[in-house]
């Protein structure tokens, strides 16, 4: 039988949380769990309600993206998680090609490249994906940065419980933060060269509203990190 893997879609008073929640069902593999995390919203439930039977929904208080895909991740009974923003969307093949890729490969974590659409679900955005020639590259990439699409990351549970799960503390960058952790304990992190999410750029989008706050906090983990990464990079080959 083909590994179980698990869908967590953290959903805060999200408009295009449905969208989220079809993607994931209809996915072309066949062994899938879908687990939506209701992070305290007030609006917006009434959406979901016509795939409650199909879904594990969680109540939980609101506490950020991170405490949402912990809390996820956490009852999730895949051999592999994957987190999908909820105003994003899967392609049919997401899974049934990456699960592939990390079971042909034996990665324990891998990302993908993603097309970019708009409040509309038009594709404004081809092949968006920051592409690296090397390993080194994109250790020098998340360095100064977080190229990695979280949207497109699909890993083991065991690495997520391994490394501890996100940093709550974290409202913005919980993922780069988890990112940075993965490769400083020298886990390859792969990279998977095809488009397989649909990831929405809108008004209403944390990145857009809170721009300046997560500029700070990233420069916060960027300064964190900047002595273990420039360490790790000096050990690489160029």
């Amino acid at each position: 039988m083909l590994p179980k893997v698990s869908i967590i879609i953290p959903f805060y008073n999200d408009q295009y949380v449905d969208q989220a929640i079809v993607s994931a069902l209809y996915q072309t593999y066949p062994n899938v769990e879908v687990i939506v995390v209701d992070d305290g919203s007030t609006r917006h439930q009434e959406v979901v309600a016509p795939y409650r039977s199909r879904i594990h929904y969680i109540g939980k208080a609101n506490g950020g993206t991170g405490s949402a895909l912990n809390h996820g991740f956490s009852i999730a009974s895949g051999k592999y998680v994957a987190w999908l923003s909820s105003d994003d969307r899967f392609l049919s093949d997401k899974v049934a090609k990456q699960a592939a890729y990390m079971e042909a490969t034996g990665a324990q974590i891998s990302h993908t490249d993603f097309h970019v659409i708009n409040e509309h679900g038009a594709v404004t955005e081809y092949g968006a994906g920051i592409k690296y020639p090397s390993a080194k590259a994109f250790i020098y990439g998340i360095r100064h940065g977080c190229p990695v699409n979280g949207c497109t990351v699909m890993m083991t549970k065991e690495l997520f419980q391994a490394m501890g799960g996100f940093n709550p503390g974290l409202p913005y960058t919980h993922d780069y933060d988890f990112w940075i952790r993965v490769l400083l304990s020298r886990v390859d992190f792969h990279y998977f060269n095809e488009p397989l999410t649909l990831y929405r750029r809108h008004s209403q989008m944390g990145t857009v509203r809170h721009f300046n706050t997560i500029l700070n906090e990233a420069g916060m983990v960027t300064e964190q990190y900047a002595h273990l990464l420039d360490a790790l990079l000096a050990q690489l080959p160029d």
